[in-house]
């Protein structure tokens, strides 16, 4: 099957900045697409950031600006580059991927990681 590694989760002031990273690793053909979701206590998952195969992205008006996302396909990781937080930015982060898995023709299936805790204090 296929995991989903988060990391560079933390701690930061107000104005800081952060990097997030996520591995994908296992039975791999292909991923088309690699994304950021975040969801804040008593609040619904929301979408962050997506990048597909082409490198096309879209990102949240929220963070717009101020966030970039980014993919190495070599490595299978995405990274989300995280400027200016701001205390409403404070979630537990998850990875997303839409991967194709080895050996099963065409066939996608969607993963998610286990989550990174992200704290903005003011």
């Amino acid at each position: 099957q296929v995991q989903l590694v988060e990391s560079g989760g933390g701690l930061v002031q107000a104005g800081g900045s952060l990097r997030l990273s996520c591995a994908a690793s296992g039975s791999i053909s292909r991923i088309n697409a690699m994304g950021w979701y975040r969801q804040a206590p008593g609040k619904q998952r929301e979408l962050v950031a997506r990048i597909r195969s082409g490198d096309s992205t879209n990102y949240a008006d929220s963070v717009k600006g101020r966030f970039t996302i980014s993919r190495d396909n070599a490595k299978n990781t995405v990274y989300l580059q995280m400027n200016s937080l701001k205390p409403e930015d404070t979630a537990v982060y998850y990875c997303n991927a839409d991967v194709v898995v080895a050996g099963m023709g065409h066939y996608v299936r969607n993963y998610w990681g286990q989550g990174t805790q992200v704290t903005v204090s003011s």
